[in-house]
């Protein structure tokens, strides 16, 4: 598919970004770039993430072609989820999107205060 017009383009990255862009799939991304995982180890290493938002990141991941899900015939049953091929690319550039985050945080924090400090001394 060949995005021409500049609508089309928007509503694209739009579309993507909406899926991609928010904390708890960039989160599940990097750790599903360890490997295949279970459920609850992603849920216990993301640690504030209700079952029901891992639940529905992960169909969600899932459904855009990001993960697969397998399931294994066993009592109980084990789900491990697993990044595509898909995922994988979109891999490289969360983990560069989150190396900056965690090497620029306190400046954006700074920033911040900054700013606050303005907003607050005009009031």
């Amino acid at each position: 598919m060949t995005l021409s017009h500049p609508d089309e383009t928007c509503r694209a990255v739009s579309d993507v970004l909406s899926r991609i862009g928010d904390k708890w799939t960039v989160l599940v991304v990097e750790l599903l770039g360890d490997g295949p995982m279970r459920f609850s180890t992603l849920k216990r290493l993301i640690g504030n993430i209700s079952q029901k938002m891992l639940t529905t990141t992960l169909r969600g991941l899932e459904r855009d072609g990001f993960v697969t899900r397998t399931v294994y015939p066993t009592i109980p049953p084990r789900v491990e989820y697993e990044l595509t091929d898909l995922g994988r690319e979109l891999l490289v550039p969360v983990r560069r999107l989150a190396e900056w985050a965690r090497l620029n945080i306190d400046r954006i924090n700074a920033a911040r205060e900054r700013y606050d400090a303005v907003l607050e001394a005009a009031e």
